[in-house]
């Protein structure tokens, strides 16, 4: 699984904020003007009273497909995410270099102490589940020579890809297939082991009646006091307005089928919140944030919304 985020999208018909055109010739090229917008943080997203009202119109309308569909896809949803890497292999996202931003814990470990008095080197032990073809995995690798990380993802296809990386080193990287819901995570790490867990637009990949299910196992292999670092969807998104506007993507409250098969749920905080504190979790913050799309060719912004959120294991 992977996040869907940075795939192309076009505008739902809701007023936006026209783009200004470049007044000199020393505009940033697309690049440069998105290298410098990853080097800010997120900025909370609040939506206004008038905005709020409209998309909870759009979405509130909205019908869910015949139960057949739903259980369809959702029967199948690994078989549909494994197509997907099939089909675009690692052409379909970009490395996600942003993540030591946002989540501090990953710009390096600290030293020890050894019996003897000198210092070494803190091995950290991650997990990255839902890792795709590894966006995530090995800038973080690349840039801390301290950590090993563990990846699971329960599309074959994808963890053949991870494997496939130039980069990838037995000793530094352990991929392997796993669906969160049902393979326990203890077959292949030692339980209680881990000190950071990063959860990046995956669990919006499961239904909402399988979610508890997954957070447990992942809490199964994470040490007290370890991390967890969360990001994915959030309601009242772009993305959910433009599946609620053309009505047949809609399996549940606010899950969604994209039209390759794989689905997509929008999470409420509150949701979130929930979830992992039900499975022994404290929260440190859990909060919505955007991004601002541009669709230069119409001229016009697009608010993405998510949510981030930091949690401790007890």
């Amino acid at each position: 699984m992977a996040d869907m985020a940075e795939q192309p999208s076009t505008s739902i018909e809701q007023p936006s904020t026209p783009v200004e055109q470049p007044s000199t010739s020393e505009e940033l090229s697309p690049m440069e003007a998105r290298r410098l917008k990853l080097l800010h943080p997120l900025e909370s997203s609040i939506l206004p009273p008038e905005k709020l009202e409209y998309v909870r119109q759009i979405i509130d309308k909205d019908k869910a497909i015949k139960p057949f569909w739903v259980n369809k896809y959702k029967n199948e949803a690994a078989k549909n995410w494994d197509r997907f890497y099939k089909r675009n292999e690692t052409r379909f996202y970009k490395d996600r270099h942003w993540i030591e931003r946002e989540f501090t814990i990953y710009k390096g470990t600290s030293n020890n102490t050894d019996n003897d008095g000198t210092e070494g080197p803190t091995t950290m032990n991650c997990l990255e589940v839902g890792c795709g073809v590894g966006n995530f995995i090995f800038p973080v690798l690349e840039k801390n020579p301290h950590l090993f990380m563990y990846a699971c993802d329960f599309a074959p296809r994808a963890i053949e890809l991870v494997k496939e990386h130039e980069d990838y080193r037995q000793g530094r990287c352990q991929a392997f297939v796993c669906d969160l819901t049902k393979d326990p995570l203890t077959d292949t790490i030692p339980a209680g082991s881990l000190d950071v867990v990063s959860s990046i637009f995956v669990l919006s990949a499961i239904p909402a009646e399988k979610l508890e299910s997954a957070v447990k196992n992942i809490a199964q292999v994470m040490k007290p006091g370890g991390m967890l670092c969360f990001r994915d969807y959030a309601i009242y998104d772009a993305a959910q307005v433009k599946f609620s506007s053309n009505p047949g993507h809609m399996l549940d409250t606010n899950l969604y089928v994209r039209q390759d098969g794989t689905m997509s749920h929008f999470f409420s905080a509150e949701q979130v919140r929930d979830l992992f504190e039900k499975e022994g979790f404290s929260t440190v913050e859990c909060d919505y944030v955007h991004r601002e799309t541009i669709n230069r060719a119409m001229e016009m912004s697009i608010d993405r919304r998510f949510l981030q959120a930091k949690f401790i294991k007890q």
